[in-house]
């Protein structure tokens, strides 16, 4: 048997690389596979389940008790309160270099594979841009709400479904440098996806946290991109926005936290779709029995996937949003039983069951959002998706 995560503290050139691991993803029940910029995991089988979040640092104590060396928890978190999370410990870890390092070609698609898929906008756009005026009008009453984050899907239905291993394939090539990951969505359904966003990570006492909140649309025109980088980062609208956000997991940390460095201004950063606004903060932990997953979970929901203050907002979103969200805006990674993990924001993400890809984006309403600025950045999300299945635009 492979003992999770033995090689913990290994530098990525002693390890295998990741594009091993990534050939040798297959999705199913109790399979697993997470890249992030430093290293990847694929875990497979099920040696137990983790019923809730609270409980996992308890099992895998046991675990680690019945003579594994140091047990993994790997899985997704819902965004709601009360749901059930898509946990487990596997029977086999194993773990890589980043798979940015590895030589990895981009995969064709079949032909006519984009083509091949019917599309399904959920709300319609004018359901939500209708949506998007509410909640401004209602900010505009009630100063005490400052921002609510409001999303729409869109499901792609196609014969034979998605293939799933090029997908990753094409994800990681796209965005090599965020976080992709294949986990478990409960029953026969796979959650997809390719975060920018790292929620929170812990290497013995060190704790890092990267929020993104504020965003703007790539362009193919190199000027124009350029240009638009350089209004987000000046954007009164998008820096107020981000500032909700850092303060949120100021506060979540600083009580777990010494010599907590929190940047004054947020930097600007690019995936192949969108630039965002970047605050990455960090801090040394001061109790080594507070794990990766115990911080994860105080900050979640940030006010990037939710809004401030959390309960309005979650209000707001259930009777705005004319679906569940599940697992999209909850959080995806891994935890060691040495406290250990990376846990990342559920964004970019599909759905994958059958025949059906439910593809997830949002975007951050405030009081001085523009309807059909909101619709328009929520289509420049889903194209991280529409690329790896051959689309090109959403409806």
């Amino acid at each position: 048997m492979t003992t999770a995560f033995q090689a913990q503290d290994a530098p990525s050139a002693a390890l295998p690389a990741g594009g091993t691991l990534l050939a040798a993803y297959r999705p199913g029940p109790a399979r697993a596979f997470f890249a992030g910029p430093s290293r990847t995991l694929l875990a497979e089988g099920l040696r137990r389940a983790v019923p809730d979040p609270a409980s996992a640092g308890r099992l895998l104590a046991e675990a680690r008790t019945a003579r594994e060396d140091n047990p993994v928890v790997v899985g997704a978190i819902p965004f709601a309160p009360g749901r059930d999370a898509e946990l487990f410990i596997p029977a086999e870890v194993r773990r890589a270099g980043p798979v940015r390092e590895s030589p990895l070609p981009c995969p064709p698609l079949a032909p006519a594979a984009g083509r091949a898929w019917s599309q399904r906008p959920v709300p319609a756009p004018e359901a939500y841009r209708t949506a998007v005026a509410e909640a401004v009008r209602l900010m505009n009453e009630d100063r005490e709400l400052s921002k609510v984050v409001l999303a729409r899907t869109l499901e792609l239905t196609a014969p034979g479904g998605a293939d799933l291993t090029t997908m990753l394939h094409r994800l990681i090539h796209r965005d090599p440098d965020g976080y992709t990951f294949a986990v478990p969505a409960g029953g026969a359904a796979t959650l997809v996806g390719a975060s920018p966003e790292l929620l929170l990570s812990r290497r013995g006492r060190s704790v890092v946290s990267n929020p993104l909140a504020g965003s703007a649309a790539r362009s193919a025109d190199p000027v124009e991109d350029m240009r638009r980088a350089a209004d987000l980062a000046e954007s009164p609208k998008d820096l107020a926005e981000h500032a909700f956000v850092v303060d949120a997991v100021r506060r979540a940390l600083e009580p777990h936290c010494d010599d907590l460095v929190v940047p004054a201004r947020p930097s600007v950063i690019r995936t192949a779709a969108m630039w965002h606004l970047s605050t990455t903060v960090t801090g040394t932990l001061r109790d080594t029995g507070t794990s990766a997953l115990d911080l994860a979970l105080a900050l979640h929901p940030t006010p990037a996937v939710c809004g401030t203050p959390t309960d309005r907002a979650r209000e707001l979103i259930g009777a705005l949003e004319p679906f569940d969200r599940g697992l999209y805006t909850g959080v995806v990674g891994w935890g060691d039983a040495a406290g250990d993990g990376e846990w990342v924001v559920t964004l970019r993400c599909a759905e994958a069951e059958g025949e059906r890809l439910r593809l997830f984006a949002g975007a951050g309403v405030v009081a001085a959002s523009v309807p059909e600025h909101e619709l328009a950045e929520t289509g420049a999300k889903f194209r991280t998706f529409l690329h790896a299945v051959g689309l090109e635009d959403a409806k």
